[in-house]
């Protein structure tokens, strides 16, 4: 038997230790570690963009990409020797969501003063007496009379003498909640801004709700970065043995008296999780929790099969998933009318067109100047060659020699 993947110590404490265990555990698995990597190096060199989009579907595991970005950002800034004192190497926050169905931007300037942890944010207020002050924990909070120019001042001058790496949002999504008379180009125009002033690159982490801000304008195109997180896929054979790893991976950390063997049904745990290892984890803490109440020793199908989504829940998610991921499929047509609009020509059975050989190509005369003319060569009559004096020898081929006239 196998030594547990936890201590065994765990298996005397309290419900709510293991349990707490369990959520605390993070499995890298192989598409958290490539999207992981590629933020960070877009974070490192942006390339001229200020804003950085990594979408995904709900439950795909983003908080969890968020926490691990933060966690590598500071211990890189740690690393570095003779750290800033007033620096801090990375800010990250979560977007609310608007309870009156429109976007507050105050309330965002408010949050992200907040996760600075800015001293002397009163001093940087107009009205520092009656506008701001701090509650008995320390934090501090802004009162309804200040204004939203005056914080997001407070807030640029912030990003400025802090100079964090990278400033993330989760929860992104929130942003496209706005009013009917608003453009939602304008939201993201105001995020842009801000990025620029600041020099700080923002990271705009959130479902596929974010897509319809990705492209709103040329510049917004030009100033934005993509990341596609997605989820695990049946069609692809790396994905479904990634996948069962990961089921293995934490019915090992199972702060169980017996380790079930889950993996075994990995069919089942796709199919109520989608592929997106949030949601299976969610999943099984509520197992776990269930198992723990009753004091039962191992984890069973049929425990699972209690706290699973529903089959409409699972249908409603299923679709929202394929529809944002369609998005990210590179289309012939669309390639096609990028081609015709710049010149080039549509692409012929949607491949890549291939360059015509030089034989091939037909040579463009300016306009006016005539090619050579072409003589009319008479049936049975030779073509003028010179001849080569002297007999070949046997089992010799003489080619014809061809003339060569002086002065060309």
């Amino acid at each position: 038997m196998s030594p547990r993947a936890f201590p065994d110590e765990l298996l005397q404490r309290p419900m709510s230790e293991r349990l707490a265990y369990f959520r605390s555990y993070t499995v890298a698995h192989p598409q958290l570690k490539a999207v992981s990597e590629a933020l960070r190096r877009a974070i490192q060199e942006p390339g001229g963009a200020s804003l950085i989009f990594v979408v995904g579907p709900t439950g795909v595991g983003k908080t969890t990409l968020r926490l691990r970005i933060e966690r590598e950002l500071k211990e890189q800034f740690l690393s570095a020797g003779e750290p800033e004192p007033g620096r801090i190497p990375v800010v990250g926050f979560e977007a609310a969501a608007p309870d009156s169905g429109n976007f507050s931007w105050k309330d965002y300037y408010r949050r992200a003063l907040g996760a600075l942890e800015e001293p002397l944010i009163n001093y940087k207020l107009n009205h520092p007496t009656s506008g701001s002050c701090r509650d008995k924990s320390g934090e501090w909070n802004g009162s309804s009379r200040v204004c939203s120019p005056e914080l997001r001042q407070a807030l640029e001058q912030a990003l400025r003498h802090r100079r964090p790496a990278a400033v993330l949002i989760d929860e992104a999504q929130h942003f496209t909640k706005i009013a009917s008379g608003r453009r939602l180009s304008d939201q993201l125009d105001c995020l842009k801004s801000l990025a620029s002033l600041t020099g700080c690159v923002h990271v705009l982490i959130g479902t596929y709700e974010l897509l319809p801000c990705r492209n709103l304008s040329a510049q917004l195109s030009r100033r934005s970065l993509d990341i596609h997180f997605r989820r695990y896929r049946v069609d692809n054979p790396d994905d479904v043995i990634a996948f069962q790893r990961v089921i293995f991976s934490f019915q090992r950390h199972l702060p169980l008296a017996e380790e079930p063997e889950l993996w075994r049904d990995w069919e089942f745990c796709y199919t109520h999780s989608l592929g997106c290892v949030g949601i299976l984890k969610d999943w099984f803490a509520r197992a776990l929790a269930g198992v723990l109440e009753r004091g039962a020793p191992i984890l069973t199908r049929a425990d699972l099969e209690g706290c699973a989504w529903s089959l409409d829940q699972c249908m409603t998610t299923a679709q929202d998933t394929l529809d944002g991921e369609s998005v990210f499929i590179a289309k012939p047509e669309t390639a096609n009318r990028l081609r015709e609009l710049l010149g080039l020509g549509s692409m012929s059975c949607g491949n890549t067109a291939k360059p015509a050989s030089p034989s091939a190509q037909t040579t463009q005369r300016p306009s006016g100047e005539r090619g050579p003319k072409r003589r009319t060569q008479h049936v049975g009559l030779r073509q003028p060659v010179r001849d080569e004096v002297g007999i070949a020898r046997a089992g010799e081929f003489a080619p014809p020699v061809t003339p060569s006239f002086g002065g060309d």
